[in-house]
């Protein structure tokens, strides 16, 4: 069980080393749109689109390492306070409900991915990209944040949890 935990921790700290870069190429799309309009007169019509493709799956797909990290927000009145077996019961029970909500996620966000894939969805814009890559993001990034719940009840109950 610590090796499924220590695996799917490592899949998620890698995804995490790879989509953190993702916010230097939205950082500099949103450069070059101002220098475009604001400079050249010349806006783009894509770039602030594709700025927003970027930043969601960042956005996801850094989650479930977050949780690893404890780098959520989290109201800790009780559990900062809280010492031993009480605190490692409300980080289980907290695990349990983020493994709840990812699940949840889970179960809503699969369809619509597929159905947009099928469909060839795009965005109806100008530029007008297909946007299945960022709805798979969703369902993806929902399944990844249920298997780090479950891997940091497994360290917690194993005596190993790092929050």
């Amino acid at each position: 069980m610590i090796a499924f935990a220590t695996a799917v921790t490592s899949v998620n700290s890698m995804l995490f080393t790879a989509v953190k870069w993702a916010v230097y190429a939205v950082a500099g799309l949103m450069i070059y749109e101002v220098i475009a309009r604001y400079t050249l007169t010349a806006p783009t019509s894509w770039a602030p689109e594709l700025a927003t493709l970027i930043f969601g799956p960042y956005f996801l797909l850094g989650g479930p390492y977050l949780l690893h990290i404890g780098g959520h927000v989290a109201v800790d009145i009780l559990s900062a306070r809280a010492t031993g077996k009480l605190k490692n019961i409300l980080i289980i029970v907290g695990m349990l409900l983020a493994f709840l909500f990812g699940a949840i996620l889970l179960w809503f966000s699969f369809p619509q991915a597929v159905q947009s894939f099928e469909y060839g969805e795009t965005t109806f814009s100008a530029w007008n990209p297909v946007i299945w890559p960022n709805k798979a993001a969703l369902p993806l990034a929902a399944f990844l944040l249920c298997l780090q719940a479950l891997s940091e009840i497994i360290l917690h109950l194993r005596g190993k949890g790092g929050n």
